[in-house]
């Protein structure tokens, strides 16, 4: 049987020190995940990992460049083609939307 695409080696270790409190609290959302706890803790963290790294919207421009992107965040945009059926309500809740 081959083995899976996904599946990585697991050779690196990582050991967190918690309150009781907080280990039951993990053990207890693990089960009804139906996880082992250090998989739902691994989970857990991964996903906020990337969240944090996604997250991120520092960035360097030079002048040229940041004139740029602050004329085109100025521009107006025209409302797509089939807008009102991908989004029939505008963010403010209101279904009038004005362009």
């Amino acid at each position: 049987m081959r083995p899976r695409k996904d599946a990585a080696r697991k050779d690196a270790v990582i050991q967190i020190r918690a309150p009781a409190g907080t280990k039951d609290m993990l053990s207890r959302a693990a089960h009804l995940r139906g996880q082992k706890l250090s998989e739902f803790v691994l989970d857990s963290a991964r996903r906020q990992a990337e969240e944090t790294i996604l997250d991120q919207r520092i960035f360097f421009l030079d002048a040229d460049a940041h004139e740029k992107f602050l004329d085109l965040l100025d521009a107006r945009t025209s409302r797509p083609k089939n807008f009102a059926r991908v989004w029939p309500i505008s963010p403010s809740g209101s279904a009038d939307v004005r362009w």
